[in-house]
């Protein structure tokens, strides 16, 4: 491990994770208001509102198992120091920035953990790896948009069979309102999860100076403070990644965005749960694609999906490559 870093630094240095923390709450604030901002239930400023809300109150709901995995189980927690960690964090933030800014849902989920993994490899080499979490998180990639999925497009199916001697109209009017509820599940999906990843790696730090006696875990302050910057970040997401995840894949009702909501958050449930730091974007896509493919293939617009798909697939490696630079490029200075 490095020295013990000045306190200025080690502030400085936590401050860093959680701008990243609040860049994750902006880039991902589609995830949870995409649906029902796409299907005129709320509008974009009130729905930053109920979303960032239930991102904040998650810590009360879920444990802290994602922040474990995060902590310990993607890099040999006695290989990461500072350099580390700042390689890491810069990594994911210059990613998610340069998505945002092209208004591509990639998953700031995935950029935490490759440019951890590239910053850990460029310093102790691949056996400082540690598989198992890195594995499991990998297969989520592909698992959590196929569940999220399978389980929009099973319960669309249901519930447009079971309501089929209904009025559009009486339909439309019960599922606005339902979708209140399948919005704030998600949302509360979607802080138990990602916010734990900023834990995590906030966590680890503190660990490798020293801080946390008793073994390594998860301090109270922590899970409070990343959990403001992940609710402040939802309160200023972005439209453009909203527009892309809730209207130009497929146009949505309020009775299919309450199926891609509730597929979704059930998806997030069980990852978080199990201790998996999933993409929230992956699993919305899914989710979306899911009930547009209910109505019809031609539905989807596959071409946006595809493009999509392709940055899941890239964001790992591509954060990798920008950790394992800034931290070669910070030991330059040090």
């Amino acid at each position: 491990m490095d020295a013990t870093l000045a306190l200025p630094l080690l502030i400085g240095l936590i401050a860093v994770a959680l701008l990243f923390d609040f860049l994750n709450g902006l880039h991902d604030a589609a995830n949870s208001i995409a649906t029902i901002v796409s299907t005129r239930v709320l509008r974009p400023q009130y729905a930053v509102l109920w979303a960032a809300f239930f991102n904040f109150i998650a810590f009360l709901f879920f444990g802290l198992h994602v922040a474990q995995t995060i902590g310990t189980g993607i890099i040999d927690a006695t290989v990461v120091d500072a350099r580390v960690v700042f390689g890491a964090l810069m990594g994911a933030i210059a990613w998610n920035v340069i998505t945002w800014v092209f208004g591509i849902p990639s998953s700031s989920s995935h950029a935490l953990i490759g440019g951890l993994v590239g910053a850990g490899v460029t310093k102790a080499g691949v056996g400082s790896i540690v598989w198992a979490g890195l594995g499991k998180t990998t297969a989520a990639i592909f698992l959590s948009p196929l569940v999220g999925f399978s389980l929009a497009l099973l319960l669309v199916l249901i519930v447009s069979w079971a309501l089929l001697r209904q009025t559009p109209f009486a339909v439309d009017h019960a599922f606005r309102s339902l979708q209140f509820v399948s919005a704030s599940l998600y949302s509360l999906g979607h802080g138990g999860n990602d916010a734990q990843k900023t834990m995590g790696i906030i966590a680890v730090l503190l660990y490798s100076q020293g801080h946390l006696e008793g073994g390594f875990h998860i301090p109270f302050w922590v899970v409070i403070t990343c959990q403001i910057a992940m609710g402040l970040g939802t309160l200023f997401g972005g439209w453009r990644i909203v527009r892309t995840m809730g209207s130009r894949i497929t146009r949505l009702t309020p009775l299919q965005g309450f199926c891609a909501e509730t597929g979704g958050a059930i998806t997030l449930f069980m990852a978080t749960g199990l201790g998996i730091p999933v993409s929230t974007t992956h699993t919305i896509t899914g989710a979306i694609v899911g009930v547009g493919a209910a109505r019809r293939v031609s539905a989807v617009r596959w071409n946006i999906a595809g493009s999509i798909v392709i940055a899941w697939i890239v964001t790992m490696p591509a954060a990798g490559l920008i950790g394992a630079a800034f931290y070669m490029l910070c030991g330059l200075f040090t």
